[in-house]
């Protein structure tokens, strides 16, 4: 360490400020970049045709030659499922991350044909990697998916902690979370604490996913018929009670889903799922069993309309259709923006007969993998930091973490509810607000990297929300007349906008172009006659403004 130099530290975050997903954080001064999770987020229906929202990448790739290393807190893919667009875009010489992350980030560059892209490197508890002046330690932490980390970053000018995504669960599947480390950290002082905002909202404990397994243990013993369990193909806990209750009761399981059969491969191989071979059918072998001897693990439980349950619900899936007595299971929590899209497919899971069992007071078949409020302030607690920013959850959530933080004392002045691009500037462990980066989404469609415009999506939202109109006129140039009055074409619009509101508007827009053409005028002007005219009449009669498309065809002599 160059502990003679000073060296101004920002942080800041390109993702997880103001959303669930997407998480990336930063930490830069002037010689060295690295960046903490590179994850994705998963639009609702108000993205039509999008698969994952990212972060936009434009400031690393402006300091591209500081970024040094990317460091993964766990492998769940709004932490890492950024990372086959991010490495195409600038040069990672090298990503650290835990055994289990490491695997399906390399599953996941294979999948890319990525693999030769970028080293990865395995880390455990007791690793330090140094990178320039900054000095990078690990605390193990409990969360909904093994080998998950919390990330002490010591510098010159002071200590910055991150959380990772966390609970204290007392009564873990797996390893204890480092309490005792958290506490050392503490004692030896941390200037910066980001800490996991997302189950800010809730007071009390997070339940202990041990409190999952009997309720569980009680739908496997009162469902007679097939039973169908969607839940996250990340969440290996549950997965495994999932197989450990599905083998006990002599039922085979079938999984269906690439993500699913992919988590659960890796999974396995590490031992963190423990499967009879057995026990494991394949999806073309279902029709074989009798129902009662059957349960089935797929994905879909946020109601992504590609998933395999969407699929399944839609009787689109060449394997598996729902049949009356089948039991289907969202063993999950809605993540913020998906509640429509999972109600759509329990109403249609529901419509071909099935019983539909989802989280609540009376079935407790989902645990989160994040602290409430006890657990934050223990957290608080025992790491004591000079300064604090909430990370990872919607503004609220970040508010309430920090109003949460000044009520065991630490000075509201030293708090810091910021949105992506803000940054703090940490100097001999005192911080200030520092200048703003730039950050954004990029909107993924399909495998492009290079991502859409916010100028496509707005266009995709207005198609979706309130239609399209084409309006097709034939004029001759060298007359000046309209030769083919104007066709519309309607798509969208609530009863298609009705054939006489659509035939007012047709009317009304022939007579503004005539007028036009009787002097001098231009193509451009002739659009945007149309375009104003018959989104303003419209608009008037339907309140929705459709997207109106010009065509104008001409006759040239």
């Amino acid at each position: 360490m160059q502990n003679n130099i000073s060296m101004p530290v920002s942080i800041y975050a390109l993702g997880g400020l103001g959303e669930v997903g997407k998480n990336m954080y930063c930490i830069e001064n002037e010689q060295t970049l690295i960046i903490i999770d590179a994850g994705v987020r998963f639009p609702g229906i108000e993205l039509p045709g999008i698969d994952y929202v990212i972060p936009d990448f434009t400031h690393l790739k402006n300091n591209r030659n500081k970024v040094k290393a990317l460091f993964i807190t766990h492998g769940h893919e709004d932490h890492i499922g950024g990372i086959p667009f991010l490495i195409q875009n600038i040069n990672i010489p090298v990503i650290y991350a835990p055994r289990l992350a490491a695997a399906l980030i390399k599953s996941k560059l294979e999948d890319n044909k990525l693999q030769e892209r970028v080293r990865i490197v395995e880390y455990d508890e007791n690793s330090i990697v140094n990178v320039d002046t900054f000095k990078v330690s690990f605390i193990r932490v409990t969360h909904s998916i093994p080998d998950s980390f919390g990330i002490c970053v010591d510098t010159t000018e002071g200590r910055i902690v991150s959380t990772g995504d966390f609970k204290i669960d007392l009564t873990p599947i797996g390893p204890d979370i480092e309490l005792t480390k958290f506490a050392r950290l503490g004692e030896e002082g941390v200037d910066l604490l980001l800490s996991d905002s997302t189950n800010s909202e809730n007071e009390g404990y997070t339940p202990s996913e041990k409190t999952v397994l009997s309720s569980i243990e009680e739908i496997f013993s009162l469902t007679p018929g097939r039973l169908i369990i969607s839940t996250f193909s990340s969440n290996i806990a549950r997965i495994q009670q999932i197989c450990e209750v599905a083998v006990r009761n002599n039922r085979k399981i079938a999984i269906i889903g690439r993500s699913m059969e992919k988590a659960i491969q890796i999974a396995r191989s590490f031992g963190y799922i423990k499967i009879p071979d057995d026990s494991i059918i394949q999806p073309q072998d279902i029709k074989l069993y009798k129902s009662y001897e059957l349960v089935v693990l797929c994905t879909g439980s946020q109601g992504e309309p590609g998933a395999a349950l969407s699929r399944i619900a839609n009787g689109e899936h060449k394997d598996l259709s729902i049949m009356p007595g089948d039991t289907v299971v969202f063993s999950s929590s809605a993540i913020p923006g998906n509640q429509l899209m999972i109600e759509r497919v329990e109403n249609s899971l529901t419509r071909c007969g099935a019983d539909v069992i989802t989280n609540s007071v009376l079935s407790d078949i989902h645990s989160s993998g994040h602290p409430a409020k006890q657990e934050l302030r223990l957290l608080l607690k025992l790491v004591n930091p000079k300064y604090f920013m909430p990370v990872h959850g919607e503004y609220r959530m970040l508010r309430i973490h920090a109003e949460l933080a000044q009520s065991l004392g630490l000075d509201s002045n030293n708090t810091f509810v910021l949105e992506n691009g803000d940054t703090l500037v940490l100097s001999k462990h005192k911080i200030r607000m520092g200048y703003k980066v730039e950050a954004g989404n990029a909107y993924i469609d399909g495998h492009d990297i290079s991502g859409l415009a916010q100028s496509v999506i707005n266009d995709r939202k207005v198609l979706n929300e309130e239609g399209m109109l084409s309006v097709a006129i034939a004029v001759d140039t060298k007359t000046n007349e309209l030769i083919l009055p104007p066709t519309f074409y309607v798509k969208g619009l609530i009863n298609q906008g009705s054939p006489k509101i659509i035939e007012e508007c047709r009317i009304l827009v022939e007579k503004s172009i005539r007028e036009l053409l009787k002097g001098k005028t231009n193509f451009a002007e002739l659009k945007q006659t149309i375009k104003v005219i018959a989104s303003d009449f419209l608009y008037s009669k339907t309140q929705k403004r459709p997207m109106v498309i010009p065509v104008i065809m001409s006759k040239v002599e």
